[in-house]
C-alpha cells in the first residue's frame, strides 16, 4: 500500500496525470467543433457539387442550342427559301423545283440530328409551306393563339426559343417539343411575312436531367424568364395542377442558393441562370439526405476520440518513462541502428550494467560499419570487372565486318569503291579512336554511325538506304559509346539483308519527359513473336552471330543509367523492327554515390579496355 501511494506521488505519475487532462480537454474541445465543421461543410460540399452539376447542364443545353441556332441560319439564309415562299407568279415547275431543293435540305439535316422532330416553313398566310419531307399543314391549329408563334412575332428575326410544348401545327403530328423559330422578312415588302421553324426533342432535355443524381429524393427542374416550367421529372402533375413548384421564388430570389421549410424537412435550393435560353435550371435536394449519415459521424469521431485518450494516456507513460530512464535513450539509439544510422552514443550513468551495455553497443557499430564498407568495395571492384569484360569486346566486330566488305569488293573487282570504304573506315576509326571517352556526346555517337551507314551503303549500293532525323537540341547529350552503331547493323544484317527490294534504316530522336529517346527503325522481314522474347538473352559469338550482342549494349546502359533504361523492341514480321534507346538527360541520373563513384573509376580503365591481341582496334 506504501509503494502504491509512492508511486501515484511520484513525478512521473503527475506528469501522466497533467498530460492526460491537457488532451482530454482538447479532444473533447475537438470532437465539438469537428462535428459542427463536418456538418456545415457536407451542406456547403453538397451545394457546391449541385451548383457544379446544374451549371454543366446549362452549358449543355447553351451548347446544344447554339448547334441548333446554326443550323437555323443556314436554312434561313437559303434564298430558295425566299424565292419559294415570296416569289409571286411562281410557275409550277420552278415551283416543283424550289421543292426539291428545300426538301432535300431538310433530309440531309433531319437525317443527321435524330434529336430533331420537325423543320418547316411557312408564309404567313400559309398558302405556301413546306415541311419536313413535305407533311401536311394541320389547319385545325390556330398557329396565332400559341404561345411559342407569339414570342417569335415580338422577336421578329431574332431566333426565339419556346417552353416545352405540345406541337400540333402538323397534321397527325403532335409531339412534345421545344420551338426554336424566327420571322422571315418578305425582300418584296420588307414585311414579316414567313416563319421557320425547327423541333427539338423534349426527351434529350428530359434525359440530360434524369442522368443527374441529387440523391434518392432530390430533383431537377428547368423554368423560363415567364416563369413557364421547360423541364420537370413530375411535368404532368405541375400541368394538371396537383402539384405546385416554386417558381416565382426562384426568378426573383437574388442568392443563387437558398433553404425553404417543406414539412419536416428542409428543401435547398440551388440556381444556375443561362444569358443565352433565359433558362433557370433549378437543383433541389433535401437535407435529411445530406444528413443521413450525422449518427454514424458523431458515433465515428466519438470512437476517435475514445481511441486517441486511450493512445494519450498510453504515451504520457512511455513519455514519462522515457524521461526518468536513461536506457530509453540507448533504446532509441538502437532503433536507429536498425534503419542504418550507425552511430557511436555515450551514455552518462552510474550503474555499470549501462555503461556495459553502451561499450557493447559501440562496438558492434563499429565492427557493422566496417563489414558495410568491405562489401561496398568489393561491390565497386566486380562493377568495374563488369564494365572492363563488356567494353573489351565491343570494338573488333564492326572491324570484321567491315574488313570482310572491303574484301568482296576486291574479289569482285571493284576497287575503286574498296578504296572509298577503306578510307571510309579508316575515318571511323580515327572518330572512334581519337577519343577516348567512353561516354561521348549524342552528336559525335551519330557521326560514327552515319560513317558506318555510309560505308555499307557503298557495299549495299541500291539494296538500303538511311535517314537520320534527329532533334538538334540533344547533340550535346552525352551517351555510352558505340551502342547506335551495333543497332544498326542489326538491323542491316538481321533486317534488310534478307528484305526482297530496297531497305530503309532510319534514326531519329529528341527528348521524351525526363529523359531522351533514340530509335532505330528498319523496314526489314522483322522478327517473329518468340524471338523477340529471347532478344536480351546473351549467344555465344559464332560466323552466323558476329558482332555486338542486345545484351551487351543493354548491360552496358543499364550498368550506367540504371535498370529504368537500356533498349525496347517492337517488330512485326515482313514490316520491320523499332528499337527504343532510353537514357538520362543533362545532369540527372538515378544511381547511387556509390554506384556512379564506380562508373567514373571504370571510366578511368576503359582506355585500357580498347586493346584487342595487342593492337588497337
Amino acid at each position: 500500500m506504501r509503494k502504491l501511494r509512492q508511486y501515484f506521488s511520484s513525478i512521473q505519475m503527475h506528469m501522466v496525470v497533467y498530460f492526460a487532462v491537457l488532451v482530454l480537454i482538447s479532444l473533447v474541445t475537438f470532437l465539438v467543433f469537428s462535428i459542427s465543421y463536418t456538418q456545415r461543410s457536407i451542406v456547403e460540399n453538397s451545394t457546391e457539387y449541385t451548383k457544379q452539376l446544374i451549371d454543366h447542364i446549362n452549358q449543355d443545353i447553351d451548347s446544344y442550342i447554339n448547334y441548333m441556332e446554326n443550323i437555323s441560319t443556314v436554312v434561313i439564309n437559303n434564298q430558295d427559301v425566299y424565292n419559294y415562299l415570296f416569289v409571286e407568279d411562281l410557275d409550277m415547275a420552278n415551283e416543283l423545283v424550289l421543292q426539291q431543293r428545300i426538301k432535300e435540305q431538310f433530309a440531309t439535316i433531319l437525317s443527321s440530328r435524330t434529336d430533331i422532330y420537325n423543320i418547316g416553313i411557312i408564309a404567313t398566310d400559309a398558302e405556301r409551306y413546306f415541311i419536313n419531307d413535305g407533311q401536311e399543314i394541320n389547319y385545325y391549329s390556330q398557329k396565332e393563339k400559341m404561345k411559342w408563334y407569339q414570342e417569335t412575332l415580338r422577336a421578329g428575326k431574332s431566333l426565339t426559343l419556346s417552353s416545352s410544348h405540345v406541337q400540333d401545327l402538323i397534321k397527325d403530328n403532335y409531339k412534345w417539343v421545344v420551338t426554336l423559330s424566327s420571322m422571315l422578312t418578305n425582300p418584296n415588302t420588307k414585311e414579316k411575312d414567313g416563319l421557320f421553324f425547327i423541333d427539338l426533342n423534349y426527351y434529350d432535355i428530359d434525359e440530360l436531367c434524369e442522368n443527374i443524381s441529387l440523391g434518392q429524393k432530390g430533383y431537377i427542374y428547368i423554368v423560363d424568364s415567364d416563369g413557364e416550367i421547360v423541364y420537370h421529372p413530375q411535368q404532368q402533375l405541375i400541368i394538371s395542377g396537383i402539384r405546385n413548384e416554386l417558381i416565382d421564388e426562384v426568378l426573383q430570389k437574388s442568392e443563387e442558393t437558398f433553404q425553404v421549410k417543406y414539412l419536416e424537412d428542409t428543401k435547398i435550393y440551388t440556381t444556375s441562370y443561362s444569358e443565352k435560353t433565359g433558362w433557370t435550371v433549378v437543383g433541389v435536394s433535401y437535407l435529411s439526405e445530406l444528413m443521413k449519415n450525422e449518427e454514424q459521424i458523431k458515433i465515428t469521431y466519438l470512437g476517435i476520440t475514445a481511441i486517441l485518450i486511450l493512445i494519450a494516456f498510453g504515451l504520457a507513460f512511455v513519455f514519462a518513462k522515457t524521461i526518468t530512464n536513461p536506457i530509453k535513450k540507448l533504446q532509441m539509439t538502437m532503433e536507429k541502428a536498425q534503419e542504418g544510422n550507425l552511430i557511436p552514443i555515450e551514455i552518462k550513468a552510474s550503474e555499470s550494467e549501462i555503461v556495459s551495455l553502451n561499450h557493447s553497443f559501440n562496438l558492434m557499430t563499429g565492427q557493422i560499419t566496417q563489414l558495410m564498407e568491405k562489401n561496398v568495395e568489393e561491390q565497386r571492384q566486380k562493377r568495374k570487372s563488369e564494365m572492363k569484360a563488356l567494353q573489351a569486346q565491343i570494338k573488333p566486330h564492326f572491324l570484321y565486318n567491315t574488313l570482310d566488305s572491303i574484301i568482296w569488293m576486291i574479289e569482285v573487282g571493284e576497287t575503286e569503291e574498296s578504296v572509298e570504304m577503306t578510307a571510309a573506315l579508316a575515318r571511323f576509326f580515327r572518330q572512334s579512336i581519337g577519343n577516348s571517352d567512353e561516354i561521348v556526346s549524342i552528336e559525335r555517337e551519330l557521326e560514327y554511325t552515319k560513317t558506318y551507314l555510309e560505308i555499307q551503303k557503298m557495299r549495299y549500293k541500291d539494296k538500303m538506304d538511311f535517314v537520320i532525323d534527329v532533334d538538334q537540341n540533344i547533340m550535346e547529350e552525352r551517351i555510352v559509346k558505340l551502342v547506335l552503331q551495333p543497332l544498326v547493323e542489326n538491323a542491316l544484317y538481321h533486317g534488310l539483308k534478307y528484305k526482297k527490294g530496297k531497305g530503309l534504316i532510319r534514326l531519329a530522336g529528341g527528348y521524351h519527359e525526363q529523359g531522351i529517346v533514340l530509335t532505330v527503325t528498319d523496314n526489314g522481314v522483322g522478327m517473329e513473336e518468340e524471338a523477340l522474347k529471347h532478344i536480351f538473352e546473351s549467344r555465344e559469338e559464332t560466323a552466323q552471330n558476329a558482332g555486338i550482342g542486345i545484351s551487351n549494349i543493354q548491360d552496358r546502359l543499364q550498368l550506367y543509367y540504371g535498370e529504368g533504361y537500356g533498349l525496347s523492341y517492337e517488330s512485326t514480321v515482313g514490316e520491320g523492327t523499332v528499337v527504343t534507346v532510353s537514357i538520362l538527360r543533362g545532369e540527372q541520373d538515378i544511381r547511387s554515390e556509390e554506384h556512379t563513384k564506380s562508373i567514373m573509376e571504370a571510366e578511368e580503365v576503359l582506355p585500357e579496355t580498347i586493346q584487342a591481341g595487342g593492337k588497337e582496334v
